[in-house]
């Protein structure tokens, strides 16, 4: 054995315990790291021929790269709907590696860790209050959940034209309809081949980011004789908005057409008392995307997707490892080979499960609740402001705003943002510049709120627009 490796195996012990060391300083230090840098800058090391071994690469790093790590985990970290790490979320992703499961197969050859996966799906599906008519898997995000939900959409669109797709390849017969599709959805079109500007834009309600019932039905109307697969929104990205599901699901009942819910965070309006019934109707869908490295607060990447059960010949059409004998006949021996893009898989299921025996439905109860709550201190603040002003209703947990002069709002959050006490994003609202605060990070409390808000005091003094 190479002597810096068996060097390494010697003394893992002390490895991993340099290893604690270094998280448990950087976890207890989260609320301080800065949450950007303005130096990017890194040096490179040329690939040696002997190397330094595992602590020598570890001092290394905490050496030069360590400093570029930014708080993005941490709770004033509120851009791009990034959650944290739970305690629970961070043993079962430490354990993931140590046991380094391809996680496949369910049926006592080899990794059996699909039966991790699968029951942890149940438990999301049971926190969710959906109905034991879904089945699911974890990929690597909302991306990857989109993407493998319309491609089954993709299958049986075909199938409803007589094509096998995942054979056969396109036809022109199947028309994709979206009102506000969030830019993971126009990628997944892209890589599915349907081409990221052939979807049919549906109106959306006056002032809302909502589908509108009555145009739908009137393009409904309008490809009829089509396979028709339809995006809806469960929590859109500046206001979290949520389509009608019940209204989409008679139209479903009438029409027949495909309803994929794009639920990546908005899905968690179901654990709160209050807002569960943004979801109604969403039980009718025939896919369903949901993040888990968002509201959840398990580690990147993490995701899970949701098809009914009646679609599995679809889903097996779809992903089937065709090409591999030796892994047996895919209908007798379940794997998720045979269900989704990868081959192959990390154990991502064992983060989720840890936090959901660890904290339980009254856990992610209060998550989203304290998330939510932090949202309306922040909107509360600029309700009162005379220099901001709120774009679009609150909804949930997303925050949208801009200074009354728009034209400061781009300078505003770049000063912002670079004083690192503070992260959001800009984005675009009814063709203004604005400004995005996600809350879902666990560890976001009031004084996280009041800090920042003493940073949005602070910024606008240095620009000098204080009323």
């Amino acid at each position: 054995m190479n002597e810096i490796l068996k060097n390494d195996l010697d003394n893992f012990s002390s490895i991993l315990e340099e290893i604690h060391k270094n998280s448990i300083s950087f976890l207890n230090d989260i609320g301080e790291i800065p949450t950007s840098h303005t130096d990017q800058n890194a040096d490179f090391f040329p690939l040696t021929d002997g190397g330094v071994g595992a602590s020598g690469a570890l001092g290394l790093f905490n050496k030069h790269f360590r400093k570029l790590m930014v708080s993005s985990a941490g709770p004033r970290y509120w851009g791009y709907v990034v959650g944290g790490v739970t305690p629970a979320a961070l043993a079962g992703d430490w354990l993931t590696s140590v046991f380094d499961q391809n996680t496949q197969s369910a049926n006592g050859s080899g990794d059996i860790s699909a039966i991790v996966e699968l029951q942890t799906i149940r438990l999301m599906i049971e926190l969710f209050g959906l109905p034991d008519q879904f089945n699911g898997g974890f990929v690597s995000g909302a991306t990857m959940s989109n993407f493998t939900c319309l491609g089954v959409a993709r299958q049986w669109a075909g199938i409803q034209s007589g094509v096998d797709v995942a054979r056969e390849g396109m036809t022109g017969e199947t028309v994709v309809l979206a009102a506000t599709p969030h830019s993971s959805v126009i990628k997944s079109l892209s890589m599915l081949g349907f081409g990221s500007n052939n979807f049919i834009r549906i109106k959306t309600d006056p002032e809302r980011e909502r589908i509108d019932i009555i145009d739908l039905e009137e393009k409904l109307v309008k490809f009829s004789g089509k396979s028709v697969i339809i995006n809806c929104s469960a929590g859109t990205v500046n206001t979290v908005d949520f389509d009608d599901f019940q209204a989409i699901s008679v139209l479903k009942e009438k029409y027949g057409f495909w309803m994929h819910v794009d639920a990546a965070f908005g899905a968690f309006a179901a654990c709160s008392d209050k807002h569960h019934h943004l979801l109604k109707g969403w039980e009718n869908a025939d896919s369903i995307t949901i993040d888990c490295h968002k509201w959840m607060n398990v580690p990147y990447d993490s995701a899970i997707f949701l098809t009914r059960k009646k679609h599995q010949k679809l889903q097996m059409q779809t992903y089937q490892n065709s090409n591999a004998p030796y892994l047996g006949d895919p209908k007798v021996n379940f794997s998720y080979l045979n269900f989704l893009p990868e081959n192959s898989r990390r154990f991502r299921a064992l983060p989720a499960w840890f936090s959901l025996t660890a904290y339980g439905k009254e856990g992610f109860k209060w998550i989203v609740e304290n998330s939510i709550h932090c949202a309306e201190m922040l909107t509360n603040y600029l309700e009162s402001s005379a220099n901001f002003k709120l774009c679009g209703v609150v909804n949930l947990n997303v925050v949208c705003f801009a200074l009354k002069d728009y034209d400061k709002t781009s300078e505003f959050l770049n000063i912002l943002n670079a004083r690192g006490k503070v992260f959001m994003t800009p984005t675009m609202l009814d063709g203004h510049p604005c400004m995005r605060a996600a809350f879902v990070n666990f560890r976001t409390s009031k004084e996280d709120v009041d800090i920042a808000i003493q940073e949005m005091e602070a910024v606008l003094e240095l620009i000098n627009i204080t009323q």
